[in-house]
């Protein structure tokens, strides 16, 4: 029989793991811009469609973006400048033990 362990206990103990927690953190950020787009269309009442015009971006794009899913960033900076945004992307050393994780050191 397996044991149960709790939601907050499961992810305080995959945190504890510094490659998984800057993953985490990245998919923070990814939310915190799909939902300032939803919100946005929400407040405007724009279709995907209308804002995609808007933007000179597709809807198919900017249902990927609602969904988290960032494949250009071109395109999601294309979408925010519209809103009144922008990316502010900057290189950041991974700290040593994240990198020889991924076999970068």
């Amino acid at each position: 029989m397996k044991k149960k362990v709790s939601v907050n206990k499961h992810f305080r103990e995959k945190n504890k793991d510094a490659y998984l927690r800057e993953l985490s953190k990245l998919e923070i950020e990814k939310a915190k811009i799909a939902k300032l787009i939803v919100r946005y269309r929400i407040k405007e009442n724009l279709s995907q469609n209308q804002l995609a015009k808007r933007t000179g971006v597709t809807q198919q794009q900017i249902s990927k973006i609602e969904n988290g899913e960032f494949s250009s960033i071109i395109t999601i900076e294309k979408v925010l400048l519209a809103l009144g945004y922008y990316l502010d992307i900057k290189p950041v050393r991974l700290p040593q033990k994240i990198a020889s994780k991924l076999q970068l050191a």
